[in-house]
This record gives C-alpha cells, sequence and structure tokens, in this order.
C-alpha cells in the first residue's frame, strides 16, 4: 500500500527520524517545521495522512487542524502533543483528528493510526464522489443503511438478546452481518440502554489491545503518562464486542476467561481488582475449533465462549433471502428489473451481504432512475464464477471471458484467487481499495494474499 504523508513538526530530529521511519515501508513522506509550510506542502501533494504536532511557531495545533481539513475534507490528521490532556484529545477529535497521541510516541502505534487515518479518508472520499453521483441522479442514499437482519436469524437473535448474560460466540464468512448481528443482539436484551462498545482483536498489537481493553494505570509502559479506562470499564452493564477473537494473543486469552468466568480484571500496571458486568460477544470468520487444534486458541476459553453459538450461514446458502435483503438495501425510489432479480439470486456473493449491500447501491446510481438492470450489477452469474464490481466510471473493465478449457467447475479456493486477482487489477494493486471492492475487511484481504502468494494471472 502506497501513502502520501506530510510531518509537521518544528524539531527537525523528529521530522527526519519520523520520515525515515515511514520511507522504510515504501510511504513517500515529506516535512514541515511550520503551519504555514505545512498548508502550502499540503496543497501541492494532497498526502493521504498528516502528522501534526499541536505546538508550532506560526499556529496552535487544532488550528492548523481545522485548516488542512478546510483544504482537503478527505486528509486523515493525527495529533502529536507532549502536553496531552483528556480536555485536547476530546476537543481534536471533535475538530476531526483520527487520533491524538502522546510523545515520545510508539512507532507501531503510530503505524498503526497512519493506516486507519489512510483508510478512513479514502472511504470519506469514495462516499463523497457516491453522494454527489447520487445527487447528480436525484437518489436518496439515506434508505441504504436500513437494518438487513435476515429471516433465518431474527429467531437465533431474539434467543441470545433473552439470555442477556450468557457469552456468544458469533462464526461465519466475511460480511455475513456479524458486527451488525452482535449490535442487534445487544439493542433488543435488558442492556440495551448501557454502551455497546466494540475492539478487533486482529488490528491492535497484543500490549496495546490489552491496554485498550483493560486500561492501564500511570507507568505501566513506557507512553502510560497517565492511569486510562478500558473498554470494560467503559461498557459497563452493556456489551463488548471483540471482533476476529481468533487472532486474540495467546497472553491476553487467559484475562479475558477471568473476565467471563470471575467478571473481574486488573487494569495494566494496576494493583486493584475491578469488576465488570459486561456481556462478551465475539466473533469469527476462522472456526475456533480450527485454532484450538493449532494451538493459537486456549481450549478452556473455547468452552467458555461456545456456550451459545450463533452460526451465520452465507448468502450463496440462503438465495431465498437474497431478494429480501436487496430490497431492504434499495436507496428511496430505486426499483429492481425482472432480470435484475434474476442475476441477484444466481450470483454467488462471496462478499455476503456488505457486497450484496453495496451492489446494490452502485447499480442504483448508475441506474439514474430507470429499474436496475443486470448490467448495473456488474456481477457475474457463470458457474462458480467470482466478479468484482468496480466502480464502472472509473474503474478498468475487467476480463471474465473464459475459454472452453475454462468452462469446468472450478474449486472455491480457485474462484477467490481469481477475484482477488481481479480486484488488485481493478484497484492498481491498492489493497485497501482491492478490499473495498471484494466487500472484504483489508486484514481479511492481506490473510488471503499470504495463504495464496501471488494472484498474478
Amino acid at each position: 500500500m502506497t501513502l502520501s504523508l506530510l510531518v509537521v513538526d518544528d524539531d527537525e530530529s523528529i521530522r527526519s527520524t519520523l520520515i525515515e521511519f515511514f520511507e522504510t515501508f515504501g510511504y513517500t513522506a515529506r516535512g514541515a517545521g511550520t503551519a504555514t509550510e505545512a498548508r502550502r506542502l499540503a496543497a501541492e501533494d494532497a498526502p493521504d495522512v498528516v502528522l501534526l504536532d499541536l505546538r508550532l511557531p506560526d499556529a496552535d495545533g487544532v488550528l492548523t487542524l481545522d485548516a488542512l481539513r478546510a483544504d482537503d475534507p478527505a486528509v486523515g490528521v493525527i495529533l502529536l502533543t507532549g502536553y496531552a490532556d483528556v480536555r485536547t484529545a476530546v476537543k481534536a477529535m471533535q475538530h476531526g483528528a483520527s487520533d491524538v497521541l502522546e510523545k515520545p510516541v510508539d512507532l507501531e502505534v503510530l503505524a498503526a493510526a497512519v493506516l486507519r487515518a489512510a483508510e478512513r479518508g479514502r472511504m470519506r472520499q469514495e462516499l463523497a464522489v457516491l453522494r454527489a453521483r447520487a445527487r447528480a441522479a436525484n437518489i436518496d442514499t439515506t434508505a441504504s443503511d436500513a437494518p438487513v437482519l435476515a429471516p433465518t436469524l431474527a429467531q437465533l437473535v431474539d434467543l441470545a438478546a433473552r439470555n442477556a448474560d450468557a457469552p456468544i460466540l458469533l462464526q461465519g464468512e466475511t460480511g455475513t452481518g456479524k458486527g451488525y448481528v452482535a449490535r442487534q443482539i445487544h439493542e433488543r436484551s435488558t442492556r440495551a440502554d448501557a454502551p455497546f462498545v466494540e475492539i478487533n482483536c486482529a488490528s491492535l498489537s497484543a500490549t496495546f489491545f490489552e491496554s485498550e481493553l483493560f486500561g492501564h494505570e500511570r507507568g505501566a509502559f513506557t507512553d502510560a503518562r497517565q492511569a486510562k479506562r478500558g473498554l470494560l470499564e467503559v461498557a459497563g452493564a452493556g456489551t463488548i464486542f471483540l471482533d476476529e477473537v481468533a487472532d486474540m494473543s495467546i497472553d491476553v486469552q487467559p484475562k479475558l476467561l477471568k473476565v467471563i468466568e470471575e467478571k473481574s480484571f486488573r487494569r495494566l500496571g494496576g494493583t486493584a481488582t475491578l469488576r465488570s458486568d459486561a456481556r462478551v460477544i465475539v466473533a469469527t470468520h476462522q472456526p475456533l475449533a480450527d485454532a484450538v487444534a493449532e494451538r493459537r486458541f486456549r481450549a478452556d476459553l473455547y468452552y467458555r465462549l461456545q456456550v451459545l453459538t450463533l452460526t451465520l450461514p452465507p448468502l450463496r446458502e440462503r438465495p431465498d433471502e437474497i431478494l429480501p435483503l436487496a430490497e431492504s438495501a434499495l436507496p428511496r425510489g430505486a426499483t429492481l428489473s425482472a432480470d435484475a432479480r434474476r442475476t441477484l439470486v444466481a450470483y454467488a456473493w462471496p462478499g455476503n451481504i456488505r457486497e450484496l449491500k453495496n451492489t446494490i447501491w452502485r447499480a442504483a446510481i448508475l441506474a439514474d432512475g430507470r429499474p436496475i438492470q443486470p448490467a448495473h450489477l456488474g456481477v457475474s452469474t457463470s458457474a462458480n464464477a467470482t466478479s468484482v464490481n468496480a466502480t464502472p466510471s472509473d474503474a478498468p473493465a475487467l476480463n471474465t471471458s473464459r475459454s472452453a478449457a475454462d468452462t469446468a467447475p472450478r474449486s472455491l479456493e480457485a474462484a477467490e484467487r481469481e477475484a482477488i486477482a481481479h480486484a488488485l487489477r481493478a484497484a492498481d494493486g491498492n489493497r485497501t481499495r482491492a478490499a473495498q471492492l471484494l466487500g472484504v475487511a483489508r486484514s481479511t484481504l492481506l490473510e488471503k494474499l499470504k495463504k495464496y502468494g501471488s494472484t498474478d494471472s
């Protein structure tokens, strides 16, 4: 993934250190020592992410943040400060900062923050483009976020909601709606008035994840300048949702088991035992039993989590629900032609509900007020084939033609490899964009690339 960064700090040694660090990732990075220079360079280069010092010789960092985001609303800005306090952090986030990190900053934490900021920025940019097209087509996009809980899951969700104390394990392929189901369980339970908080176990290092989950005391590690409440404390009597739990560090797993069994935990570096009344819901796209067999996941924690397990079937296994889900995802005023309906049911939907919703929304924009036709959907219904729907107006067309020798049914792995290759070509090698086209998380795409190696065809 190629990113462009702008490092804004009046300390030249800090600028050069950060520029050198990020250049090792293959990113391009430039430095500025003042707010004035930062705005000039940002106008010239349009960076994906700006690393911005709070105190600059010619301007306050928050004011500079406002100016940079006014010039480019899609830019991600991470505020770096040696004077961090809660008030500053809250103000910066209210003004659109992606993150506020305290100096001296942990480079691993900063690198993760840069990726998050860049991805959010690109999503904002793409959303703005799609909304502009929707306005031009006189399409109301507000209805596209309507809930789409599949009928086969409704009874299971209600059962889980009624049992508001037992931990829940959600299993299913990427895009089947595990996060949505977790929130539905919370909102239908007696805990609905308390917070729902979530954390992705795959996106953070073990130490940072533990700090986010349990909190830490001042001095617990190098950058712990002040005590911090963890998400378990924030959740209170609500729900904490741990996504991609199979990727949780083996060192953290016994502490989670203690939370579930004893309703207690300690902050990092702390000695006081804290109580937790939060309900735990976990999700994974890979079978936890396999992770246990590979000794990546503790058996005792697995047995404790799988008491109430909901498996979300892929969309291809419930074709009778495709059209109701598609109808619920239609923007107001959009309609499906009979041929489009047949195409929707015939397609395999490797990206599941997430891919279906994105496809419907794009198709409605392309149809420009007319009934949606198969060509607007941009999917292939050839036997076992998987096609990627890039935004047709600005992405290269995908070559989906197949010779007679290719017409034999292919394995799911072959179809998956082809879909990834198509997405990477359509995104010009940008893995974040390719993941968006596929309707999967970037971490899932990276995992598939590692599994399959090169997908060049």
